[in-house]
């Protein structure tokens, strides 16, 4: 049996909380806090209407892939002013999923590049908010200069099936890395 940590990264309100519980077989653990109005000058809620909660810490969950590989699935908070958790959280990870919601691209710039600083194997999943891609992935692929051997591939966050298919993208890529069948993304 081997365990692995993956991490889940992207701005704020981009659904990282609803990936680790739409794959979680364990009940997850989340850092949810509400949003008050101390923070109305800080949080950019335009894009993330409704939105009254928010990771402070992490989120964490853990997925059986089959029986000889258990995934631990770390999500970092958003806002910038808890970034100093990412540092702790990427400690020992194989992998990264950065997660992008195509409407606030920008948003996970940081993410693309903390990632590739550290030469962590990444890969970007779209997030596609009610069933809808907004944008081709070699759209998305040139808006983040990323290399082609990066994988961008569409997800839904809310469901199972389309999260537990990211997580399996992302450990094959770690291990064609490992085999050096594939380039680093720097």
């Amino acid at each position: 049996m081997t365990s692995s940590k993956i991490v889940i990264a992207g701005g704020f309100g981009v659904g990282k909380t609803t990936l680790v519980g739409s794959v979680s077989e364990i009940t997850p653990l989340t850092t949810e806090a509400i949003m008050t109005s101390a923070s109305a000058s800080v949080d950019d809620l335009a894009g993330v209407p409704g939105k009254s909660t928010t990771t402070v810490a992490m989120d964490f969950g853990r997925i059986t892939i089959d029986q000889d590989l258990i995934l631990y699935l770390f999500g970092t908070p958003g806002q910038t002013r808890f970034w100093f958790m990412w540092d702790e959280l990427v400690r020992g990870a194989i992998g990264a999923i950065v997660l992008v919601d195509t409407r606030r691209l920008a948003d996970c710039f940081a993410a693309v590049d903390f990632f590739e600083h550290r030469g962590l194997p990444y890969l970007v999943a779209v997030n596609c908010f009610d069933g809808v891609q907004l944008h081709q992935l070699d759209d998305v692929r040139e808006a983040l200069a990323v290399g082609p051997q990066v994988p961008v591939i569409p997800c839904d966050a809310r469901s199972r099936e389309s999260t537990k298919q990211v997580l399996i993208t992302l450990v094959e890529y770690v291990l064609k890395m490992r085999r050096g069948a594939v380039a680093p993304s720097r």
